[in-house]
């Protein structure tokens, strides 16, 4: 498997350091945009990209720095299309998942509308963007930067 090397480990923990500061850009410009009036889906979106370029610059210049054959924009593309594919996942549950939470925290907790809802966006796009990480690691490890050793 590929973590078993100490430099593919070290890697992976950059790339989570990496989706860290990655989520927490989507989780201020989620709540930015939800609090100005977008539905969650569209601020999920917008929020989405900016991540996604935060998250890029920095896997290329620390996660794997050693990884420039091919031209900054070319990379970005295959990197973007690969979290793009990620969105196919997300969307739907940001668009399905967060109602529930809703409900759940409502009754569950018997908070406000307004608090519970609060706390299911953020759920639901936590929940979210663990399962994208996975996917985004492993496929951009195998892909987009597959000319490292």
């Amino acid at each position: 498997m590929i973590l078993t090397a100490s430099k593919e480990r070290t890697r992976f923990v950059k790339f989570a350091t990496v989706g860290a500061l990655g989520a927490l850009i989507d989780f201020a410009v989620m709540n930015l945009f939800t609090h100005m009036g977008f539905k969650l889906v569209i601020a999920g979106s917008i929020s989405f990209v900016f991540a996604v370029l935060s998250n890029f610059t920095l896997n290329r210049y620390w996660t794997y720095p050693d990884s420039r054959s091919r031209h900054f924009l070319h990379q970005l593309g295959m990197f973007f299309l690969v979290n793009a594919a990620g969105i196919a996942f997300r969307v739907p549950t940001l668009h399905y998942v967060e109602p529930v939470m809703t409900s759940a925290f409502e009754s569950m907790v018997h908070l406000t509308h307004n608090t519970a809802q609060l706390l299911a966006k953020n759920a639901t796009l936590a929940f979210a963007i663990g399962v994208v990480m996975i996917w985004n690691f492993f496929i951009n490890r195998y892909w987009t930067y597959n000319d490292v050793e």
